[in-house]
């Protein structure tokens, strides 16, 4: 693994990580009345398909189980059409997919050691 990937992995586990705590035992319906967790929730997986984007296209490529191409897709989504975004994806994105992301690139950190 090229050190570029390192390192943006370890970024991508940082906003995961970030995204999870903001969000905690929030409720879906908390989360759809709260402004301003829905816009910071909606930032950080902007950030993680912007880190996405970053890795080189060989890890990727090597990685293929993880849905990197959905990942930055979602990010482009959240992006530009965020006044048009479903919210219930964002927060179910948050409760399923990104813990599930953290866990699988911690096993590909781990494999590398």
């Amino acid at each position: 693994m090229l050190h570029r990937d390192y390192i943006t992995l370890k970024k991508i586990i940082e906003e995961t990580d970030i995204a999870v705590q903001m969000l905690g035992e929030t409720e879906l319906n908390d989360f759809m009345e709260n402004e301003l967790l829905k816009r910071a929730i909606s930032m950080t997986v902007i950030n993680i398909g912007e880190l996405v984007k970053n890795l080189t296209q060989d890890f990727r490529e090597a990685n293929s189980s993880i849905a990197w191409k959905d990942i930055a897709g979602f990010r482009d989504i959240a992006a530009h059409k965020y006044k048009t975004l479903d919210m219930k994806l964002v927060y179910n994105s948050v409760k399923i997919d990104i813990p599930e992301l953290e866990c699988n690139i911690k096993k590909i950190l781990s494999s590398e050691v």
